[in-house]
């Protein structure tokens, strides 16, 4: 099996993410925070080196706004939900996914909001000036992606927020697939509330994710509960990340995901980038020599570990399906919860089949999926698919 849909979920993960999670299950599963035990102790002490660990990667300075959830799209309606004024605008763009796109509608349906969508051309890329030029009076709110989930197009993150300062505007940035790829810092970068998962590329278990809260930030909270402290007051902490946290944390999950920064951090970031990147370019390069392909996105340094293609007029799940079924090779077809994204590059009809590579894949692999494309796009040219 050579498995290629890693902007889904990274599969398979360190060794050390299994060794972690499972001791951290049968060693000290007991609940964090709530009992003086050993156990609980033990747990809480743990999540806590995740957090100081997560906040240090993403350069921050405060672990106690790093919260736990349990997926990016948690994180990002707590964080949109939780800072958005009501009558105000806010800006977003084309190339988002569902979990930002959909909290947005929700609350413009209503008519907590007015919001804007910024459109992508062809190749999945905005233009920095039509953010700028869309910024009102009442703009107090900009959601982005830093790195799209479909054609893997890199945000200029640092020019944005500029802008965004210079206006007054907070900035929530959608780290789901740039999290383990992009060399992130929300202090250097202006980032006001950081989003994103622990099982794409940080390597982590599913059912892990967290936001940052750089600075001061008040949030309301959207779900209120236990949370082991301040127990005998009937209203929720107004403390982070107590303020944010109400319920059990995954807290085994969230030991292996201390893990899978343990792992990135001794690799090195850069050397998993370097890698991905050499996997990228030589599927776009082979690609390139193959008649029927399409290729899409900007195929340079503005593109990251995400190739989404298309062969001729055969739908993206029939090719997913074969890739699966008789050759064992694993990627995602269809619209990949980013519908306007498809519609800016041209694929809302057919959808895409999207290669995602990981640290664990290899030019092998890669070199297998090119024969074997060239080999589906020659059968469909001669009409035998």
């Amino acid at each position: 099996m050579i498995y290629f849909d890693n902007a889904a979920t990274t599969f398979p993960k360190p060794e050390i993410v299994y060794e972690k999670t499972l001791d951290a299950m049968k060693n000290f599963g007991a609940n964090p925070g709530r009992s003086g035990h050993r156990l609980s102790l033990k747990m809480d002490r743990e999540i806590f080196d995740v957090r100081q660990k997560l906040t240090d990667f993403i350069g921050g300075d405060n672990p106690l706004n790093l919260i736990f959830t349990k997926n990016c799209t948690e994180s990002l309606n707590i964080a949109i939900k939780g800072i958005v004024e009501e009558k105000s605008h806010v800006i977003t763009t084309a190339m988002e996914h569902n979990s930002v796109l959909r909290p947005l509608k929700q609350l413009e349906n209503i008519g907590y909001i007015d919001l804007t969508i910024i459109p992508a051309n062809e190749l999945g890329l905005i233009d920095i000036e039509d953010i700028k030029n869309s910024i009102r009076e009442n703009t107090k709110l900009c959601v982005i992606t830093i790195m799209s989930n479909l054609v893997g197009t890199i945000t200029e993150i640092d020019e944005i927020s500029k802008i965004l300062k210079e206006n007054n505007v907070k900035l929530i940035v959608d780290a789901a697939q740039g999290i383990g790829y992009l060399d992130i810092d929300v202090i250097k970068s202006n980032i006001d509330i950081l989003c994103f998962p622990g099982h794409k590329s940080l390597f982590g278990p599913m059912g892990t994710g967290g936001l940052y809260i750089n600075g001061d930030l008040e949030l309301k909270t959207i779900i209120e509960g236990g949370t082991g402290s301040f127990s005998l007051d009937l209203n929720q902490p107004n403390v982070y990340p107590d303020k944010l946290e109400a319920g059990t944390l995954n807290g085994t999950s969230i030991v292996g995901l201390g893990a899978g920064i343990d792992f990135i951090n001794e690799v090195g970031l850069k050397t998993i980038r370097e890698h991905e990147n050499q996997l990228k370019d030589k599927f776009i390069d082979g690609l390139k020599n193959i008649g029927g392909i399409t290729i899409y996105g900007p195929g340079d340094s503005r593109q990251g570990h995400v190739v989404p293609i298309n062969i001729r007029d055969l739908d993206s799940s029939e090719l997913a399906f074969r890739l699966d079924d008789e050759y064992g090779i694993c990627v995602r077809a269809g619209y990949h919860c980013a519908p306007l994204a498809h519609r800016s590059i041209g694929t809302e009809e057919l959808g895409a089949a999207r290669f995602s590579f990981s640290y664990f894949n290899t030019l092998e692999e890669v070199q297998k999926a090119l024969e074997i494309l060239e080999k589906i796009a020659k059968e469909v040219t001669n009409g035998n698919i």
